[in-house]
């Protein structure tokens, strides 16, 4: 594992974990910072390697945890070497070395995966099966302003989640990007809002902030088919309802049970005639970065294609660019 900073913290002992559960051989860490990966290796008994090289002739995959603009040069000299790597998003800093590395992944036939943990949330997992023809979509993805990654804009820090997720959940090409944003606290944008309109018809309304007072990470989503739907979900609660129309034999809630059972109870309400249906939706709980990391060993382990391969996670990077280039175009100088 090359990088021990806050989530390369939470990567080692998650393979510890995986490692203690004979899934894995945890080989050890390394760090510029030496101190850093030191106390990582002594926490979990594993060797602190002394440069990239070392733990490269060690380990046959790696994951790559360190600032964006190492993350090109490290992947590449890994894959070089026959490796298999998990680099953290954003996958690299333009597209022509996001485009490398994956050409580099096809020809030494290893596999390259993404950190867009929100694949691996129930969230996600849930939306795919629920809402079959999503037409309208609403993200929100604000934080405090960070400690870490501000030297990346709020789009390639936090918006290219949820442009991976609406990616690979809308099965249709973007037709049209409009985008705003400003900086507040950095010399890149701190605040942005990003429409995304389908080929399909389907609209995606994106904001992400990271100068917010509150946390919150939350998708909603209108979808249409065989039942048409409303779907508002958190995916740091991994809770939340479903609004659709009552089927034969749902009957109106009762005043009291709207009232003392409302959250955790299926909730029928009367409007225009018709029967409305609030229900919490069914989700089994996991930890996204941990499901990430599992997908990762039996990608390797299977020689299978990751989830969020580098063609995927790409196509998210791709359009976290257009979006960065309109609002630089739009900002005074």
């Amino acid at each position: 594992m090359l990088g021990t900073g806050s989530l390369g913290r939470e990567h080692a002992r998650i393979y510890a974990e995986l490692a203690a559960a004979g899934l894995v051989d945890f080989a050890g860490v390394f760090d510029v910072a030496a101190d850093a990966a030191r106390k990582i290796a002594e926490k979990y008994r594993v060797a602190r390697f002394n440069s990239v090289a070392e733990a490269a002739a060690v380990c046959d995959a790696l994951s790559i945890v360190t600032p964006t603009t190492t993350h090109y040069e490290l992947a590449r000299l890994l894959l070089q070497r026959n490796r298999h790597v998990l680099v953290e998003k954003p996958m690299t800093e333009n597209a022509a070395q996001a485009a490398d590395l994956i050409q580099l992944s096809r020809q030494h036939r290893c596999v390259l995966q993404v950190g867009h943990v929100e694949r691996f949330n129930p969230v996600f997992k849930y939306l795919q099966s629920v809402a079959t023809e999503p037409r309208f979509i609403e993200t929100h993805r604000l934080s405090p302003y960070p400690a870490r990654s501000t030297d990346i804009s709020v789009v390639l820090d936090l918006m290219i989640h949820d442009l991976d997720v609406v990616l690979a959940f809308v099965n249709s090409p973007v037709a049209t990007v409009d985008a705003v944003g400003i900086p507040v606290l950095s010399k890149s944008e701190d605040i942005a809002n990003a429409r995304l309109r389908f080929a399909n018809g389907c609209v995606a309304n994106l904001t992400a902030s990271r100068v917010s007072p509150e946390r919150m990470r939350k998708i909603r989503v209108f979808s249409a088919g065989p039942m048409t739907s409303y779907i508002s979900l958190d995916y740091h609660g991994q809770e939340g309802f479903i609004y659709r129309i009552a089927r034969e034999g749902e009957e109106k809630s009762s005043l009291f049970k709207k009232l003392l059972k409302a959250k955790d109870s299926i909730i029928v309400s009367e409007f225009g005639g018709k029967r409305i249906v609030r229900e919490p939706v069914p989700l089994q709980k996991g930890e996204p970065l941990k499901l990430e990391l599992q997908h990762f060993v039996e990608s390797v382990r299977d020689r299978q294609t990751p989830l969020v391969s580098g063609e995927s996670a790409k196509r998210a990077l791709d359009l976290a660019f257009e979006i960065t280039r309109q609002i630089q175009e739009a900002t005074p100088a």
